[in-house]
């Protein structure tokens, strides 16, 4: 029979002692960045897992959960995690988070990292590498669900919020208050943003007014300075549009800045709604109305998702949860502009 490998053989591999393996296994925050990557490289060739009994012996008896998101997931990443942590703290369960160029750079590694911790689940949100995240926790055997991905998945319970309910909200807000030439402010290509796109155009045709697509400004990041170059975009073209649907909120607050610079304001000029509400929308110098999406009880149900699966793991069938997000009608849209008539 083969030996079974030790954490003493992972500290001999990386030439490191055995205190700091159990650091990285344990406490992997307090180890530099050097040092872990190269005991994980450890771990990785001599295909050490620890035991739950070595994880009971290390004072971590009660089960773990890891919450798995991309470097860019905030300020939804940190509504994602304080859910998690709410529903898992009140299970008696603890939580691992782990967000950084490292894990999306080498998920199969970070998933071996994350199986070596013992963790019994994973809360994925969706990012650039969400495909090999996928992949390497099937294939490691650990239950995930995949959080704010809107391609179709049969392999792994998934989330979402349905944005396109919400983009269909928000138009037809700004459409009975008169507007009828309403631009849309999206950020980066993504599925989503497709899925918001189509139901902004559906409902402007649905009503005669002029097509999204051709009021559409794709900004290469969600940021301020993106939506301020946005903003100054429309307002120097040809036909300015009477109100501007952001998809994010930081793009909306560009969009309050180009305004500002240009001698006009929200909502009397321009109204504008955004996408994401996060901490930001009501303290916005003129409040914003916003698509509000429950983020946090996205996280508490990622949860009870996964506590399902791991229940039941030989009869368990992957659930596939679509949540509404909810218009939050606030000061910068909330009556018709004078621009409306227009």
């Amino acid at each position: 029979m083969q030996r079974r490998v030790t954490i003493r053989d992972v500290a001999r591999e990386a030439g490191v002692s055995i205190a700091t393996v159990s650091n990285v296994l344990n406490r992997p925050g307090i180890v530099a960045a050097a040092t872990r990557i190269r005991v994980q490289d450890a771990i990785d060739a001599l295909e050490f897992v620890r035991t739950e009994g070595a994880r009971q012996l290390h004072g971590l008896s009660a089960p773990v959960i890891a919450v798995m998101m991309p470097e860019t997931a905030a300020p939804s990443g940190v509504e994602l995690t304080r859910g998690v942590e709410q529903e898992a703290t009140g299970l008696g369960l603890g939580v691992m988070i782990h967000s950084g160029r490292e894990e999306q750079a080498a998920p199969a590694r970070y998933v071996n990292f994350l199986a070596a911790q013992g963790v019994h689940g994973v809360v994925l949100m969706a990012g650039d590498r969400t495909d090999q995240a996928a992949k390497a926790l099937h294939e490691r055997g650990l239950p995930v669900v995949i959080v704010d991905d809107h391609r179709p998945r049969v392999s792994a319970c998934s989330l979402r919020m349905d944005d396109a309910a919400g983009a269909a909200d928000a138009v037809r807000h700004l459409l009975e208050r008169g507007h009828r030439t309403i631009a849309y402010v999206d950020g980066p290509a993504s599925s989503r943003s497709q899925h918001r796109l189509q139901a902004v155009t559906q409902a402007q045709c649905a009503t005669g007014a002029t097509a999204a697509g051709s009021l559409t400004v794709r900004a290469d990041a969600l940021t301020c300075e993106a939506g301020r170059q946005a903003a100054d975009g429309l307002l120097a073209g040809p036909s300015r549009p009477t109100a501007v649907l952001c998809a994010d909120v930081a793009l909306a607050s560009g969009v309050f800045q180009a305004l500002h610079h240009a001698g006009l304001r929200a909502p009397d000029d321009m109204a504008v709604v955004g996408f994401d509400d996060g901490m930001h929308g009501a303290s916005a110098v003129v409040p914003l109305t916003t698509v509000q999406r429950p983020v946090a009880e996205m996280g508490r149900q990622a949860v009870r998702m996964l506590l399902r699966e791991t229940a039941t793991p030989s009869t368990h069938e992957h659930e596939h949860l679509v949540m509404r997000p909810e218009l939050v009608v606030r000061e910068s849209s909330q009556h018709a502009s004078t621009a409306a008539g227009r």
